[in-house]
Parts: C-alpha cells; sequence; structure tokens
C-alpha cells in the first residue's frame, strides 16, 4: 500500500493543481464565466478553511533529547506539533471529510473540460496556490486520493515511536507548514483577481471591431419663445431665478412655481457668495458652483465675472486638478460629448446629439497628460470643460456655443482601471498609431458637421500634441493652448519682464527646467521675440537652454531625444553633461529660469540662489527673472514667498497658479510684493474669439504671438506702477477684447480673415475704436 497522507495536504494539493490549470487557461469564452466564479469561489471556500482551521490538539513529548530543533532543553513544543500516542482530533473534520469526498470523486481535468479560456488575469503563479511538504503519517482521520470508500476514511490510530521521533526532528518551517499547509497562500491576490474580474466587461471579446450607432428619431425641442413653466425652470440657459418680472412669471406660466419675491442679480449672487463662503472646501465649492451652472447660467456667469479672482481659482487651476482626480467619483450629470474608440464609426452621430446647434468653440481632450497629473482618461474632461467656463467668463463666447468634448482611447492610469466608479473605458490606452486615426476621424467629422468652430486642442502628452498641432494646424481652425497659449501669455510676460530686469537683450540667457511640450511650445515662441528684434533664428535659438530629468539636453547625451527636444538640443557643451539643475546655473549664468516641470519644489533655494548670483555678477540695478509656472499649486517649483527671500525682494516673479501678496518689514515700514500669475487665461480666450468674430479659415503663428504682444500692451498705469507684468485678474475680460482686437488683425494681415471686404473697409478708416465697438456688440454679458 501507497503512504496515506494528511487529508489537509491532499487538499492543498488538490486545490494547487486546480489553480495551476486556472492560471495556464487563456481568456473564458463569455458562456463559460458562471462556471469559473464557482470554480474560483470553491478555491477562495478552501483556501479560508485551510487558514482558518483550529490547530489539533497534542500531547506535549518530554523527551529532553528531543525538545526542539535548537535542543534546548527549555522549549516548549507547538500545539500543532505531532503528539506521542492518540489519534488527534481535529474540529471541522466533517466538512472537510465531504470537501474530500467531492475531489476524490471528480477527477480534476473532467471537473475543468470545459474551461477553454479564463476571463482575467490573476497573479503570478507564485503567489497562488503551491504545492506544500506534509506529513506522511500513516494516522490520519480521512482518506487519501487514492481512497476508494469513505468508509477507508477511519484511521487506525496507532504509530510507532520511532515515526515520533521522526516528525520530532523535522525543522521548524516544515513544521509549521505541515500544521497549516496554505499559510504562504495569497488571499488578497486571489479576491483582487475576482474584483478585478466582475470590473473587466471586456475582456474576450474583438477589440477592432466596431459597429454605427443608427438612431431612429431626431431629437425635438422645445424653442425658449414656446416654453411653459418648468420648462423654462429646467433649461439653465433660459432659467432666471428670481429675476423673471410679474409679466413674464404669468406668460410663461411661472405662478407659484418661483417664490413670491423679485431680485436682481445682485442679491442673488450675494446668496449664492454666501453659500459659497461656508463650504469648507475647494472641491466643495466647486460643486455648489458646477450645481448652480446646472440651474442657472446667467447667474453663475454673473457671479464668476463680477468675482474673478476668487472663483475662478475654482472653476479652473488649482481646483481642476483635484476635481479631474476624483471626477468619476462626484459625477452626477453629463457637461460633454464623451466619444469612445468604441463608437468611432457613430461620431457624426454623436456630434449631431449635441443639444446646442453650431457651437464656436470646442475644447477637446483624449485625458492623456492632464495638468502635472498624468493620464487621468475620461476624468480629464473637467479641464475642457473648466476651460470652456473662462472662454465665457474670460472673453465673452456665449455658453451655448462652447463644446467640451472627451476623446475615450483607454488610459494607462492602473488607479483608474482597478475603480468601481471609474466612468471610461476599462482598457489600456490604445497604440499611438490608433489614437492617431481615430484623431483623424474626430477633425474630419467636427469641420463637416460644424465646420465654423474653432478646435482647442488641451492636454495630449506631448509627443502626440506636437504631432496633431503639425497635421492638423494647415488645414482646420485649430491651435494647442498647452504649446501655443502657454507659449503666448509666458512670452507677454516675459516682453514685461526683460523691461523690469536691467538686463539688455543681448545678456539674456535662459534655462528652462522640463523640456515637455508646454517647455518647449514656450521656448520656441520666445526665440520668435528675438528674431522681432532683429537676432537671426539660430541665434535666438542660442539664448535657450533646455534642461529635463537627465540633466541639459545635448546632441550628445547618449539617450535617444524626442522629437520635439531635438531643436532646442545643444552642441557646444564639449563633450561635457550637466546632470542637475545646480550644475547648468553655474555653467550657463542665466538672467531667466522658467519651471514646468509639475514637480513641487525643484526650485531649492540653492537654484534661486544661484541665479540671482549669476545675475548681479552682471552688473548693480539688474533683477533675475523666475517663471514656476506649473499648475496645480501642489505642482508649483517653488512658492512666491520662497522666491522673495531667496532674492531679497529682487525677483520678478510669475506663476501658473495663484499665490497671494506677501509683505515684509523693512525697518519701521511693511513692504508688500505682489505676485504675478502667468495663466491662459490672459490670451487663450481672446485668441478663440478672435479667430471666431474674424471667421478665420485657420489660426496663424502671426495670430499667436499677436496675442502676446497685446497682453504685455495690456497693462494700466497702476499696474505698471506696482511692478505687475499681467493685468490684475479682475481686468481679465478687459485684457482678452484688447487680444481678440490685435487677433483679428492679425487674421487680416495673414488673409485668413473669410470677413466681408467692406466690413474691413470701415475698420480701416475708423480703426480700434470701431472694431473695440463690434466686438463688445458680439460678447456675451449677463443681464437680468
Amino acid at each position: 500500500m501507497g503512504k496515506s497522507r494528511s487529508p489537509w495536504a491532499v487538499v492543498a494539493s488538490r486545490t494547487a493543481a486546480l489553480q495551476k490549470l486556472i492560471l495556464t487557461r487563456k481568456a473564458l469564452a463569455r458562456n463559460s464565466w458562471t462556471r469559473v466564479g464557482r470554480t474560483l469561489h470553491l478555491s477562495l471556500v478552501l483556501t479560508k478553511a485551510l487558514v482558518a482551521r483550529p490547530a489539533p490538539n497534542s500531547i506535549r513529548p518530554t523527551t529532553s533529547s528531543t525538545a526542539g530543533p535548537s535542543r534546548n532543553p527549555n522549549y516548549t513544543t507547538p500545539k500543532h506539533e505531532p503528539t506521542s500516542t492518540g489519534t488527534s482530533t481535529r474540529r471541522g473534520g466533517g466538512v472537510l471529510h465531504h470537501i474530500q469526498q467531492y475531489l476524490s470523486s471528480v477527477p480534476l481535468p473532467l471537473f475543468l473540460t470545459s474551461f477553454h479560456h479564463f476571463p482575467f488575469p490573476l497573479s503570478s503563479p507564485t503567489h497562488a496556490m503551491a504545492s506544500y511538504p506534509y506529513s506522511a503519517s500513516s494516522g490520519s482521520d480521512f482518506s487519501t486520493p487514492r481512497s476508494t470508500s469513505p468508509s477507508s476514511t477511519i484511521g487506525s490510530g496507532r504509530s510507532s515511536q520511532s515515526s515520533i521521533s521522526k516528525r520530532l526532528s523535522i525543522s521548524s518551517s516544515r513544521r509549521i507548514s505541515s500544521a497549516n499547509p496554505m499559510s504562504s497562500v495569497d488571499i488578497a491576490t486571489i479576491e483582487e483577481a475576482m474584483r478585478m474580474a466582475n470590473l473587466d466587461t471586456l475582456r474576450g471579446y474583438a477589440q477592432n471591431h466596431y459597429s454605427e450607432v443608427h438612431q431612429y428619431a431626431t431629437t425635438e425641442y422645445v424653442s425658449q419663445n414656446q416654453a411653459l413653466g418648468y420648462q423654462v425652470l429646467n433649461e439653465p440657459l433660459w432659467n432666471k431665478g428670481l429675476s423673471f418680472t410679474p409679466e413674464q412669471r404669468v406668460t410663461k406660466n411661472l405662478t407659484g412655481l418661483l417664490p413670491h419675491v423679485m431680485e436682481g442679480a445682485d442679491k442673488q449672487c450675494e446668496r449664492a457668495l454666501k453659500m459659497i463662503r461656508t463650504r469648507q472646501t475647494n472641491i466643495d465649492k466647486y460643486l455648489y458652483l458646477s450645481t448652480l451652472k446646472g440651474q442657472n447660467v446667467d447667474l453663475f456667469y454673473r457671479l464668476l465675472i463680477d468675482n474673478a479672482k476668487e472663483m475662478m481659482p475654482l472653476v479652473y487651476t488649482p481646483t481642476i486638478g483635484d476635481v479631474c482626480l476624483q471626477y468619476s467619483t462626484l459625477y452626477t450629470r453629463p457637461e460633454a460629448l464623451y466619444i469612445s474608440i468604441k463608437q468611432r464609426k457613430s461620431m457624426r452621430t454623436i456630434l449631431r446629439n449635441w443639444p446646442h446647434l453650431n457651437p464656436e468653440i470646442c475644447v477637446v481632450t483624449d485625458g492623456s497628460r492632464i495638468l502635472g497629473l498624468g493620464d487621468l482618461g475620461v476624468n480629464g474632461v473637467g479641464i475642457p470643460i473648466g476651460k470652456l467656463a473662462l472662454y465665457t467668463a474670460a472673453a465673452g463666447i456665449h455658453p451655448e456655443k462652447t463644446l467640451p468634448i472627451v476623446l475615450d482611447c483607454g488610459t494607462a492610469n492602473e488607479t483608474n482601471l482597478k475603480d468601481p466608479l471609474y466612468l471610461g473605458l476599462r482598457s489600456k490606452r490604445i497604440p499611438v498609431s490608433e489614437q492617431q486615426e481615430f484623431m483623424d476621424e474626430f477633425m474630419e467629422a467636427a469641420a463637416e458637421v460644424f465646420p465654423n468652430m474653432v478646435v482647442q486642442f488641451e492636454d495630449f502628452e506631448s509627443e502626440k500634441a506636437f504631432d496633431y498641432l503639425d497635421r492638423y494646424r494647415d488645414t482646420y481652425k485649430c491651435f494647442n493652448d498647452d504649446i501655443q497659449g502657454t507659449g503666448a501669455v509666458v512670452l507677454g510676460g516675459y516682453i514685461g519682464a526683460v523691461n523690469l530686469s536691467g538686463v539688455p537683450i543681448e545678456e539674456q540667457r535662459l534655462v528652462f527646467m522640463g523640456a515637455g511640450s508646454a517647455g518647449v511650445g514656450v521656448a520656441k515662441q520666445l526665440v520668435e521675440y528675438y528674431t522681432k528684434r532683429g537676432l537671426s533664428e539660430q541665434a535666438a535659438k542660442e539664448k535657450f537652454w533646455l534642461v529635463d530629468t537627465k540633466g541639459l539636453v545635448t546632441k550628445d547625451r547618449g539617450d535617444k531625444l524626442a522629437e520635439h527636444k531635438k531643436y532646442f538640443a545643444r552642441t557646444d557643451n564639449n563633450g561635457h553633461q550637466f546632470r542637475t539643475l545646480e550644475e547648468v546655473i553655474e555653467y550657463v549664468k542665466p538672467s531667466a529660469l522658467v519651471g514646468l516641470t509639475a514637480t513641487f519644489g525643484v526650485f531649492t533655494e540653492s537654484v534661486v540662489r544661484a541665479l540671482k548670483a549669476s545675475v548681479d555678477a552682471g552688473g548693480l540695478g539688474r533683477r533675475p527673472i523666475l517663471f514656476p509656472l506649473s499648475n496645480p499649486l501642489t505642482k508649483a517649483e517653488c512658492t512666491f514667498e520662497q522666491a522673495v527671500n531667496w532674492t531679497d525682494g529682487t525677483v520678478i516673479f510669475a506663476s501658473g497658479s495663484p499665490f497671494s501678496n506677501y509683505t515684509v518689514k523693512a525697518g519701521d515700514h511693511p513692504v508688500t510684493y505682489y505676485p504675478n500669475q502667468g495663466n491662459n487665461v490672459y490670451v487663450f480666450p481672446g485668441i478663440g474669439l478672435g479667430a471666431i468674430l474674424a471667421k478665420a479659415s485657420r489660426v496663424t503663428d502671426n495670430m499667436i504671438y499677436t496675442s502676446a504682444a497685446a497682453l504685455a500692451g495690456s497693462l494700466n498705469a497702476d499696474e505698471i506702477h506696482k511692478g505687475l507684468i499681467y493685468p490684475r485678474i479682475e481686468r481679465v475680460r478687459e485684457a482678452n477684447i484688447i487680444v481678440a482686437r490685435e487677433v483679428m488683425k492679425a487674421a487680416r494681415r495673414d488673409g485668413v480673415s473669410t470677413l466681408p471686404e467692406e466690413q474691413w473697409a470701415e475698420w480701416e478708416e475708423w480703426g480700434d475704436p470701431a472694431l473695440t465697438k463690434y466686438i463688445k456688440e458680439h460678447v456675451y454679458d449677463p443681464v437680468f
């Protein structure tokens, strides 16, 4: 007869074999899911039962010579070690008896013959079931796998003293495994695999077959003139809240549907501000504002326009970054078009489902690089939503003429893929080549369905951002805010900063920390600034040193440079590689330091003081330029207070997100320093508005550069006196009207404006006052 084995070892061995076979299978066909679930459930039950079972009672041996592995006479035998006499009594033996009967009676191959695939990946086999060492004791309460009759599961209870001695001489680790053979099983991994299987509803299906949606009816909307009662109140664009007049309440059947009181915009804004200011977190404030926009658009924008300094950080950066991280959890209602790669053949149908006719400006993202937060997938839709709110507040583009879109190509974000509430496609991001095809289809469909719409690209990862801009800029009305908008707003501030710095143009040298799409885009805009002042392109380019995570970007650094970095790669380093920012500053002796790294604190005290020292070395009265531009605030390269302290108050500072004024004591008198916010909101709304009103056939580089120059010229006397290089945020709409006017004129000069000649003839006769009047007549200004 063969040697009998411990019944728990038998179950462990059977379970291990079961899981090993499962792990080697591919994805299951859909009709096998139920059986797989039952199999895994049984496996998990067995695992938990084995881990949780109580140790058997035992009689401790008294012979000191076999006291334990260390031969320590004071050693106390663990309860789970074999006893010298008698049969071990195990609680729960009946349950195990039936489980073993079941496993013994069903041949394992037959149990799994219908399993062709497995619907999800488990952890590696090292984390799953394994074969465990077991005792070969003949004393057993249950039959071995070779048993043919349940009656044979009753053991004799007899064992020799020599067998006991042999067992007592086994190592401690082996005894523990024998008593609990499942001790090394990672149950959490098994449970996580089962949870992920439930989330992944697409595995096993073909991923490259797409069908077209055929809708059987056209959506019919009630017009504003025909709407009555709750049809009016439930439409945010028509709802005026408590500002409806008595006559409107009668004609629109609103009597009794509203409190019997009339209020103007000021009183309703006062109430809304009170509600916002009682909220404890910025997320809560954002949610209140979002609810308000979903009920009363005019009130939302009146509040935003009149309280820009307080409200814009809640609607966009820095709050929008936290909103995007939690978008799938915070979601309550649709505010955009969500276009999945799965519905790529239905692109035109989806675009036509947008309820507002003829949108004029679209912000589109694929969520692959949201701010400095990385790939957020469909959660990145918060960026187009927030950005378009600023188009309306800062430039007056009517809210019903805006269209936020997210293209869902999957995501590389594991947190999202594991989030049961995630709203996007639960799969890895498709290959770049397929994303390119998807984008081609989107641009073609958008131009066909909405031929007058300007498309703004937002937060695509760097390589795609440059590729898409180059691919579409000469064919469609489009621009990229991360590349061109950021470049323009930084250039606008840099023009003012150069004038304040005391450093001549020919001595200006710039170090960029960050060589992604934003960094390279900004640097290229500044190159144009120098070429327009008489430098050759090569001479202008040589004023820039770009630094990434590997150090100074050089041609001979040894790594494969991304295509967009090659333009600024240095060749004059004589083979020397500079690995740290401090080394680069010591080598270059820059007059300006720009940060676009999305890494908080990368501008350390030593870095900033080194910048100041390099500027001071050029002569008296010179000031360093420091632009930590990353968003949100948690990604800023340094704070305003740090910049002031580390430069002894001489810094010319601009950041991407807002900082507060900083006051320090200078003798008996306090000195207040004013930060500048180089926020794209100063230019991208004006670029969009100018392109729309000029009916531009495309957005030219000259239109982008002109927007920066217009921004630099929009400061008033008070702002210049305070040493600011950007207008105060309260004047953002006024600044964008100026930007839009100059962009329109640039479109005319570049020959891309399709407005009638007689219209331009009038403006060319009467000048800026006539064109400014035309712009103001065509912008949205919420009134009650």
